[in-house]
């Protein structure tokens, strides 16, 4: 499986939820700390399925798991 990178640039989104069109094209369209609303608002800039994606707070640690 291929794993995919989001790089993002901008300390104004950590802690954010950032909304992006496909994991290929992943400019941000809308962002903002509740999902939600961040969903709706990237359905409003004409974004059908937005991916809705977290950005940890710096130093923050995230732990990731997969299950079969």
């Amino acid at each position: 499986k291929k794993m995919a990178q989001i790089l993002v640039k901008d300390d104004q989104l950590n802690g954010k939820y950032i909304a992006i069109v496909s994991m290929e094209s992943p400019a941000v369209i809308s962002s903002g700390t509740d999902p939600k609303e961040v969903y709706n608002e990237a359905q409003q800039k004409g974004c059908a399925e937005p991916l809705i994606v977290y950005i940890p707070e710096k130093d923050m640690v995230q732990i990731y798991w997969l299950t079969a």
